[in-house]
């Protein structure tokens, strides 16, 4: 990529404040720039940086003022929302890098399956029969897509993901490597002799338009009907989402959480990371729930942050381990006399009374 920081303003939505005809062609953090990169600042923390750069453009918020001189040769990119704008930036950089179109040799593609326009399909590639995959979408090495699965336009699917029989993956969308929809949901019912029998999963998972599903997360097709993650949610790596899980409209989960089957997650939810959320649960919209924090109960109140196990409104946990903190500071010694004097003066007092009353 070479762009004129002129062009990159146009593309960014902002102004120049130096060379307009500056060139540069490739992207890079400011502390470590050299000249013909671009950076950004939206952190006041790496705001230093500015001063010594050697970046040709530095992308900064439009109400920038520098507190001493900037170097002579650097081009400011005023913007908006810097954090924002380079972002953009990244993801035009990377749809430059995106591979060449087309069906590797040793791709296997069912002839009855419908491939659209502009796709790429890298070796060791499995599309089974009935499956239709949406223009300009990227099937990586060693995807498997399988029978009637429905994937959607500009969608790319990283090495060793996994959409497995009648799933559904919508348009532009990410999924990472070794991504698992549709696996089997954990079903099984006790039979008399101890043993437990498998429950047939005939359902299936819906993933919405502009999902992203981390590397190694596993979401399980539904007893019947479907486990569905609705259009904008981030799913992080290493997550387990149980069968007929519902998760709404723009939710973000860290990185090694657990949801068991039937629970509802409402929309623009925010789950941090380890957290365990058990089965036919209901979690409002907007909540948000620290990392490591235990579910065991419906979160009715919507916009509200939860945290501890089980999770309580966060305000109440707080107050919980303030209350543990000051007992902390008192020694088990003078914990344990305070509590024999309290009894031994309850004592006293109980025996002068009945002396008392006995005169």
């Amino acid at each position: 990529m070479e762009k004129t920081a002129s062009e990159l303003a146009v593309l960014l939505s902002g102004s120049v404040a130096g060379n307009p005809d500056v060139r540069v062609k490739r992207l890079a953090k400011i502390e470590s720039a050299g000249p013909g990169s671009v950076s950004f600042i939206a952190n006041p923390e790496y705001e230093r940086f500015i001063f010594t750069t050697k970046a040709s453009v530095v992308i900064v918020k439009d109400d920038f003022v520098a507190s001493e001189a900037l170097p002579s040769e650097l081009t400011l990119l005023r913007v908006e929302d810097p954090y924002r704008a380079f972002a953009h930036l990244l993801e035009a950089y990377d749809s430059l890098l995106k591979r060449k179109e087309g069906i590797h040799v040793a791709a296997h593609v069912d002839s009855d399956a419908k491939i659209g326009k502009g796709c790429y399909i890298g070796p060791g590639v499995v599309v089974e029969q009935g499956a239709v995959i949406g223009d300009r979408t990227e099937l990586h090495a060693h995807v498997h897509v399988g029978r009637g699965v429905r994937i959607g336009s500009d969608t790319v699917l990283h090495s060793h993901a996994r959409v497995l029989d009648r799933c559904v993956v919508g348009h532009q969308c990410v999924l990472q490597s070794g991504a698992v929809v549709g696996s089997d949901g954990f079903g099984f019912a006790p039979v008399e002799d101890g043993s437990y029998a498998k429950v047939p999963q005939t359902g299936n998972v819906v993933i919405e338009d502009f999902c992203d599903i981390g590397a190694n997360t596993t979401i399980d097709r539904a007893t019947l009907g479907s486990t569905l993650v609705q259009k904008g949610c981030k799913l992080d790596n290493l997550i387990q989402i149980a069968h007929n899980v519902v998760i709404g409209e723009c939710t973000v989960i860290a990185a090694q959480t657990g949801v068991a089957g039937s629970t509802e997650i409402g929309a623009r939810c925010m789950i941090g990371g380890q957290v365990g959320i058990g089965g036919h649960l209901k979690i409002a919209d907007g909540s948000k729930i620290a990392a490591k924090s235990g579910v065991s109960a419906s979160l009715i109140q919507a916009h509200q942050t939860y945290q501890g196990n089980p999770a309580v409104p966060v305000k109440q946990f707080q107050a919980y381990h303030i209350a543990l903190r000051r007992l902390a500071r008192i020694p088990l010694s003078e914990r344990l006399a305070a509590i024999e004097e309290a009894l031994h003066s309850g004592q006293t007092r109980s025996a002068q009374v009945s002396t008392g009353s006995s005169r």
